[in-house]
């Protein structure tokens, strides 16, 4: 199933949005949020997004997602032109599993009345399969995110923070979809699960799903991406191959970016943490 992004170019970007912008509140004193943007992610590849609050990051994942209208420029998902999709025809393409969204508050993405497994089970049934069905599915799906049987009859609020990670991110995959957007998945996370969560990501890589990965953090994005796109106050102002970003910056921004890493805020990581992410980068 392992297509790799140079590979699969051929069939055409999951992702491919050209020019666009966003702008909130009246046309005379709009705010835009994001500007003349450009990017695509071919199947199977991860694309890092990177940029302080207020770049413009959610603004983008919430355009790719139908969330927010395009002012300007397209968003195409999967072929299918999206910028002008009502609710009923972005219900549709979302009920196909085209494309999911990993929030960065898993416990306030999982239904807090809902079992591990009804929560893992409800896109399967939304799909059209039976509860069978989706049983077999998520008992067979669960050592892809490191998660066991016995926690399938636990409720979000008795799981660890990197459990309920997990859980959110089996919730998106479970269905195959070919692109998942993910808002700062490991940011609530300690050291040892952030890790565990980047090398899940990783793996999904190599299995052929498209990924954007959202974060502060260019530490975090560094070892699983192929690709990075740096966003600064709303404008696209680096995108390279993570080599290329990582160890030749050509914005100002980029290069201060590189130079906090693993965190914007200077807050140095752990040793274990430093050659954990050194190893992801390097492999």
């Amino acid at each position: 199933m392992s297509t790799g992004p140079t590979a699969s170019a051929a069939a055409g970007p999951v992702l491919d949005i050209r020019d666009l912008e966003v702008g909130y509140g009246p046309r005379r004193r709009r705010h835009r949020a994001l500007h003349g943007v450009s990017l695509s992610v071919a199947p199977g590849e991860t694309v890092g997004v990177i940029g302080e609050t207020g770049s413009g990051k959610s603004t983008l994942a919430r355009a790719a997602l139908g969330l927010v209208r395009a002012t300007a420029g397209s968003v195409v998902v999967d072929g299918e032109d999206v910028t002008s999709y009502g609710s009923r025809q972005w219900r549709a393409l979302r009920r196909r599993g085209v494309v999911q969204y990993v929030f960065q508050d898993p416990l306030r993405s999982l239904d807090p009345d809902l079992t591990v497994e009804a929560s893992l089970a409800e896109p399967l049934l939304i799909r059209g399969g039976s509860r069978e069905e989706a049983a077999t599915r998520i008992r067979a799906f669960l050592p892809r995110v490191r998660l066991t049987e016995d926690l399938l009859d636990r409720l979000p609020g008795e799981l660890s923070g990197g459990q309920r990670q997990r859980v959110a991110v089996a919730r998106a995959l479970v269905t195959e979809p070919r692109l998942v957007i993910l808002d700062e998945p490991v940011s609530a996370l300690d050291s040892a699960n952030r890790v565990q969560i980047l090398e899940i990501l990783k793996e999904l890589r190599a299995e052929g799903t498209a990924l954007v990965f959202i974060s502060h953090d260019l530490g975090s994005v560094a070892g699983v991406a192929d690709r990075i796109a740096v966003l600064y106050r709303g404008e696209l102002v680096e995108l390279g191959t993570a080599r290329e970003v990582i160890n030749a910056p050509r914005h100002p921004y980029t290069r201060l970016l590189v130079g906090s890493a693993p965190t914007l805020h200077g807050a140095p990581a752990d040793r274990a943490e430093r050659e954990a992410l050194r190893a992801l980068l390097h492999a």
